[in-house]
């Protein structure tokens, strides 16, 4: 069986059903602003970068790519990219915890950033790559 590379030119996969579409669009989009964020140190992605130093600024950069590259990987059906997708869905509740380890802030705020939208887009992608549907599809399907 040959192994197909990976297409470039392919960021969306319209025969997925609609959970991992949904998913895949959260995954750039929070890509995007996770990008937003690192680069203008107002999100926990930036502040990472600032608080965590050169540790912060890796892990903040591994987010990013982490959340595009998942996106592009289901696109195409790999199945890298759902595991990718699920460790770039659950980064924000685990990088909190990290970030604000040593400050005293309360738990609801550790869990949600401050953020009541974003965590509800967070949670959202969670449930999304976690449905069933998305985890049968990406068992029969993804290579």
């Amino acid at each position: 069986m040959a192994r197909r590379s990976i297409d470039f030119r392919r960021w969306f996969d319209r025969m997925a059903p609609q959970t991992l579409q949904i998913a895949t669009m959260l995954l750039y989009l929070n890509g995007f602003f996770a990008l937003i964020g690192f680069m203008d140190k107002t999100d926990w992605v930036g502040y990472a970068r600032v608080d965590k130093g050169a540790i912060g600024t890796a892990v903040g950069l591994a987010v990013v790519l982490a959340f595009v590259a998942s996106g592009l990987l289901m696109a195409n059906d790999r199945r890298l990219g759902y595991y990718l997708g699920l460790f770039a869905a659950f980064s924000p509740f685990l990088l909190r915890f990290w970030i604000y380890s040593g400050d005293p802030v309360s738990t609801w705020d550790r869990i949600s950033g401050g953020n009541t939208i974003s965590l509800i887009f967070d949670v959202a992608l969670c449930a999304l790559l976690l449905h069933p549907l998305s985890r049968d599809h990406q068992r029969i399907w993804y290579r």
